[in-house]
């Protein structure tokens, strides 16, 4: 990892997140704050399992222009980058657990579990290059720049409506336990657990981190299927999040949905030689 300015800022900005939230939690939430968190938080989770990570990395389904916007937007509640991470994401699936991967454990826990939120290894160019399909809307080029402005206008706004400890707890806390989730999957999911398919990678399935991460800890079979907006591939294997992008395909928000069953019967659950998705 390379320390720079904006390295700096960038861990500095992990370090203040996880100071506020412990800051908050000794000075003693209100019930307010929880009941404030527990209605920003489930949005927050579907920007980065939903949002971020099946539909703008992955493409796992097609949506409205409008609805395309409103899911950066919920991206950015924990302080997410919709654009950058679908760069960042497709480049993690063509170097997966090799030298240039974005997060591998081989790289260490540091690296896995921090040191790639703040620097990945890939310059910012190379990123871009990666999501440019998204770069050419003008709200989503606008949203990826200043990727910031809509977490800190809703962080000031929960402090002016109650204080220190809701946007602590109410602001702060979601995006903290959204990192710790995200990089379990990036660390765990790479050495421990189940692997249902034989990739070119040591994902694997992890039935802890797939509870406590909606269904992403279903990492082999993600990696098999990467375009899928299904993780969870067996009805033992809890996917809320494919179960939430099922409800927004009833409402017509989403459609085109991907999901692999056809080759999920052909292949009978037996370990198979794949390739990367993309």
């Amino acid at each position: 990892m390379v320390i720079n300015r904006a390295t700096a800022t960038k861990l500095l900005g992990v370090i203040a997140l996880h100071s506020i939230v412990v800051s908050a939690l000794i000075i003693g939430p209100t019930s307010a704050d929880w009941a404030v968190f527990a209605a920003i938080y489930p949005f927050a989770a579907i920007g980065v399992g939903i949002a971020m990570h099946r539909y703008f990395a992955h493409r796992a389904f097609r949506t409205s222009r409008w609805f395309q916007f409103i899911l950066a937007l919920m991206a950015s509640l924990s302080f997410g980058n919709a654009v950058f991470f679908a760069g960042k994401h497709r480049l993690h699936h063509v170097f997966s657990d090799q030298e240039r991967d974005v997060h591998s454990p081989a790289q260490g826990f540091w690296q896995c579990w921090f040191g790639s939120i703040i620097d990945c290894g890939h310059s910012k160019e190379h990123i871009e290059s990666r999501a440019k399909d998204y770069l050419r809307y003008p709200e989503l080029a606008f949203v990826y720049r200043f990727a910031l402005l809509p977490p800190i206008l809703l962080n000031i706004a929960l402090f002016l409506i109650g204080g220190f400890t809701m946007m602590a707890i109410a602001g702060c806390l979601s995006s903290v336990l959204l990192l710790h989730q995200s990089s379990a999957v990036n660390y765990f999911c790479h050495f421990a657990g189940r692997r249902a398919y034989e990739t070119e990678d040591n994902s694997r399935n992890n039935f802890l981190v797939a509870l406590l991460t909606f269904g992403e800890g279903w990492h082999n079979n993600h990696h098999r299927f990467a375009n899928s907006a299904r993780a969870g591939l067996h009805w033992w294997e809890i996917d809320m999040f494919y179960y939430v992008i099922c409800l927004f395909e009833a409402l017509g928000l989403v459609w085109a949905v991907k999901r692999p069953q056809k080759q999920i019967l052909s292949e009978s659950g037996l370990l198979l030689n794949a390739g990367r998705g993309e």
